[in-house]
């Protein structure tokens, strides 16, 4: 049988400047790493420590080991299952071969061979400016030249991370000896027939030699089937009565049946392959309607309204990243509610930990092929390395059942019609090939079983505007760049595949990556961990539309501009979910970070949750209850995603800011299954005035609307009581209290708070759960508690 034995030990690294200078290695890993470890770099997260390592992309590094391959097998190969990027792999000086795809397996015939193995990695700065200086300059949303290269393209810096150009051996390697055949692909198609669950495993078989016969054993949920090989394939079919679905949490379950497959000569077991699949069926659906052009998710015939976030790698190393810390950062999403995952196109095809992790939470996963922002040419030698790629990854992926969606790019169908692309390209090959093409021609050779769409945003054809909001999928940039969150309320795109808002991180991620400084908002640190253009322009701008930007008052910049990201945020879902099923999805840009910075994300980059966060928990809830303008007037909707009918009662109070209870009715909620309700607010109800409001409270549910930004409510100044419970605090409202928010990392680094933004009337109380806080005491929590004040 097939043995595997992990090349994990006894590797060095070679400083270029210095051959003889020897690093110990750690792999999988990667250089970064690697000198991080031996002192030769400042941690590049802290600080200014990136500008310190911006070098090491530029070199050239070398990793070796002794490798003896000598094995009783008729065969021994040596897989790489990731090589970052561009390498020469050689034993004892002689070449086994030349890669340069950050995203592909690599596997070569060593048998009887041993000596001294050696990775010689180039600069991928290097490979990029060669193709590009051979196949002509391409636009592109920045400077770097990621689009030349098949790496990680925010390895070269993004608007949220910084440029920290990697190399190594990221994945694992390991010589794999065998005898007579190996499994060398099986292509797993999952579907449904009626009550039936079907698998069918499509298998490619390697030889060592000879045309032995040979027999494929196959095993799923109770049932078995054995076929012979046809000399390098062959072909299993099984059918699973009854089988369970798979379904998105919130919908159902998530049975997971293994898949064994064996390869035998007689008795003999050759080689073994497992993977878990799921039963279920995805559709999309993009018919034409009254509004436009539809983009609904459709899994086991239920439509959904998909509750997204965006997913960028976890770290800038991503050889970092392990299957425990993609479980905790997704079961955090699975936590706010989130039920898909988007991986973005500038990052990576993730590794099966990740997909795992979804398949078990019942998180969907819309999977980018890696394009994003730029121009990409279409000429060899990346035209050969794409396919590769695209043909490895969509068999690995296939066994999957949160893998939901196949996309081809992150704007780049966009970018060609709106960022001045088509004059400046001049006819030049950009991509359209791959992902009118090539991709969709990948898929629908190896994965029928889920849809395709060519890009995010796009609208189905060059008919329509590619970002046109009325068909197809659409990212929401303007508002943050140029507008106000409420231009938010102002459309009904049917599909909001990004948009987001701004925030720092928390304050101990803050004190952590900017150890000694005095924190302000263009402190030099804080600059530095601020990627975006204009980023901190636009977080001033954003915030004064609404509130009084504190001067030199850095916690209260920090409390605010984090409570406006939370509040944008909101405004969109909240508008958008009301208008289900017009709109079937938001995908909230973005859920995580790879390092500490100022960003768009939900969870910060040292794991720490934003006050987005905890108001995705419930903006994302099965049922939410909105309030917005309409007709002169106010409406309600009652947005119900459960799969039973909501019937209670709605309570409305007009209320001034003083406390007192201006007005009161109760009505009537009912919504059905999958239904938005929406319920007139009577003319009484409506705030007169900048010091009135309206409270709508249902199944301990609630919603609030001022007819007036926060700067023009004439708050009276908030008076509280906190004392402690047990597991936390208890926090009781002695006038009103808009948005209270405990900054538990300001108690220690380690304390966690179970909720984030609450608004209290005037006599009521709250319990706030806190994990992690050492020495519990009341005082101590009011310093870290913040909420709405009056104007100064």
């Amino acid at each position: 049988m097939l043995q595997a034995t992990p090349l994990t030990e006894g590797w060095i690294l070679r400083h270029p400047d210095d051959p003889a200078e020897v690093l110990p290695a750690e792999v999988p890993g990667c250089v970064h790493t690697d000198l991080l470890a031996a002192g030769l770099i400042p941690d590049p997260f802290l600080g200014l420590g990136e500008k310190e390592a911006a070098w090491v992309g530029r070199r050239e590094w070398t990793y070796e080991t002794d490798l003896r391959a000598a094995s009783a097998h008729e065969r021994t190969d040596l897989v790489f299952d990731g090589l970052d990027t561009v390498a020469e792999i050689l034993l004892d000086g002689r070449v086994l071969g030349r890669v340069r795809n950050m995203h592909r397996s690599y596997r070569f015939d060593v048998t009887g061979l041993s000596g001294r193995l050696a990775v010689r990695f180039a600069s991928a700065y290097a490979e990029a400016e060669a193709v590009r200086e051979r196949l002509g300059e391409r636009p592109a949303a920045y400077a770097e030249p990621y689009q030349y290269v098949r790496k990680m393209a925010c390895s070269f810096g993004w608007d949220w991370g910084p440029t920290l150009v990697t190399a190594g051996i990221w994945r694992p390697v390991r010589l794999e000896h065998w005898s007579t055949a190996r499994i060398a692909r099986v292509r797993p198609l999952v579907t449904v027939d009626g009550d039936t669950g079907v698998v069918e495993l499509s298998v490619d078989v390697e030889r060592a030699r000879g045309e032995a016969p040979l027999v494929l054993e196959a095993a799923v949920g109770g049932v078995r089937a054995r076929e012979e090989v046809d000399g390098a394939r062959g072909t299993v079919r099984l059918r699973v009565p009854d089988a369970a679905l798979w379904w998105p949490r919130g919908y159902g379950g998530q049975p997971l049946y293994e898949v064994e497959l064996t390869l035998l000569r007689g008795d003999e077991v050759l080689d073994l392959w497992r993977r878990r699949v799921g039963f279920r069926t995805v559709e999309l659906d993009t018919s034409a309607d009254a509004h436009g052009t539809g983009f609904t998710l459709v899994v086991n015939g239920e439509r959904l309204f998909a509750r997204g976030v965006n997913w960028i790698p976890d770290d800038v190393f991503p050889s970092r990243i392990t299957r425990e810390r993609y479980r905790r950062r997704l079961a955090q999403a699975a936590g706010a509610g989130v039920d898909l995952v988007r991986v973005w196109g500038g990052g990576i095809y993730e590794s099966e930990d990740f997909y795992d992790a979804c398949d078990e939470l019942g998180l969907l996963v819309w999977q980018d092929f890696p394009f994003a922002c730029a121009a990409y040419p279409e000429e060899q030698p990346l035209r050969g390395e794409v396919e590769a790629e695209a043909r490895e990854n969509v068999v690995r992926l296939m066994p999957h059942p949160s893998l939901a969606l196949w996309n081809g790019n992150n704007e780049n169908l966009w970018g060609f019609r709106d960022w001045d692309w088509e004059r400046r390209l001049a006819g030049d090959s950009w991509g359209e090939g791959y992902y009118l093409g090539l991709l969709p021609r990948v898929v629908a050779e190896l994965d029928p079983t889920r849809p395709y769409t060519a890009g995010s945003p796009w609208s189905g054809s060059w008919d329509h505007h590619p970002n046109d909001p009325a068909h197809g999928t659409h990212h929401s940039w303007e508002v943050w760049n140029r507008a106000d969150y409420a231009d938010y309320r102002r459309s009904v795109p049917r599909f909001v595949a990004e948009f987001g808002w701004q925030a720092p991180p928390a304050y101990a991620t803050l004190r952590r990556a900017l150890p000694g400084e005095e924190l302000a908002p263009d402190s030099p640190g804080m600059l530095h961990h601020q990627k975006a253009d204009d980023g901190n322009g636009k977080l001033e701008r954003g915030l004064a539309r609404h509130f009084a930007v504190p001067e030199g008052d850095f916690d209260r910049w920090h409390y605010l501009t984090q409570l406006n990201q939370a509040r944008a945020v909101a405004a969109g879902i909240e508008h958008w979910r009301s208008h289900w099923p017009v709109c079937a999805g938001t995908v909230v840009w973005q859920l995580n970070d790879c390092w500490p910075v100022t960003s768009w994300a939900a969870i910060d980059g040292d794991g720490r949750e934003k006050p987005l966060y905890h108001e995705l928990k419930r903006l994302y809830a099965d049922r939410l209850l909105t309030l917005r303008a309409r007709d002169g007037g106010l409406e309600l909707a009652a947005v119900n995603q459960s799969a039973r009918r909501w019937s209670g009662t709605l309570v409305l109070r007009r209320m001034s800011v003083q406390g007192v209870l201006l007005g009161e009715t109760s009505v009537r909620l009912a919504a059905g299954a999958r239904a938005v309700a929406r319920i007139g607010v009577p003319g009484d109800l409506v705030p007169a005035g900048p010091e009135e409001f309206l409270v709508a409270d249902a199944d301990r549910l609630r919603a609030l609307y001022f007819p007036v930004p926060d700067r023009e409510v004439p708050y009276v100044p908030p008076e509280f009581d906190v004392a402690l419970a047990p597991g936390g605090i208890t926090v009781t409202a002695r006038t009103l209290v808009r948005d209270l928010l405990l900054q538990a990392d300001r108690l220690d680094p380690g304390a966690r708070a179970d909720r984030g933004l609450v608004t209290l009337l005037p006599g009521e109380r709250v319990t706030i759960g806190i994990s992690g806080w050492k020495t519990p005491d009341a005082e101590h929590a009011r310093s870290a508690l913040y909420c709405v004040e009056p104007l100064r």
